[in-house]
């Protein structure tokens, strides 16, 4: 005679697996229901960014209003990605932009090629760039993504982004 493989003891095991796993989920959902939401909803809410985030790039200028960038390229040289693009020319001296023998006639960054590493900012020997709390890049168009001297460059020293915590405290 051939054994019962599928008695009723297994289909009452089966049972009671069956509500066990059941009942762990439901209490597992239940925990987690009065838990207060992580989900942020974007455009409504806005996430406010550590004082150490890398985010969008900013000249700095001294509070005389010349530009801190010397054109030294230091921050070209350190980018591992190739963002960067400088060209330095001589600092006339009957309108100087900066306060060194040179200063930055063009400054460029593709911020399609940018990989917010900070390179730039530790390279600066005189912290002309930072890097600030922006982070909503997102745009239609290619040729928006290039950063010109004119969109990095601070509108007055009163705009200055901190360089660390601690300066904004």
């Amino acid at each position: 005679m051939a054994k019962n493989v599928g008695g009723s003891g297994s289909a009452i095991k089966k049972a009671i697996n069956t509500i066990r796993s059941f009942s762990i989920g439901l209490a597992t959902t239940f925990k987690h229901l009065y838990r207060p939401r992580v989900t942020m909803q974007y455009p409504e809410e806005k996430w406010v960014p550590y004082p150490r985030f890398r985010g969008l790039h900013q000249l700095r200028r001294y509070h005389d209003g010349l530009e801190m960038c010397i054109g030294c390229s230091l921050c070209e040289a350190a980018c591992p990605s190739d963002a960067i693009f400088v060209e330095p020319a001589e600092n006339p001296p009957d309108d100087p932009k900066s306060p060194g023998e040179r200063y930055a006639k063009t400054y460029t960054i593709n911020m399609l090629r940018c990989i917010f590493c900070g390179f730039c900012v530790e390279a600066c020997p005189t912290t002309a760039i930072v890097m600030t709390g922006e982070y909503e890049l997102a745009n239609y168009d290619r040729e928006d993504f290039i950063y010109t001297k004119d969109r990095l460059l601070v509108a007055s020293p009163e705009d200055n982004a901190p360089l660390s915590p601690l300066e904004s405290v």
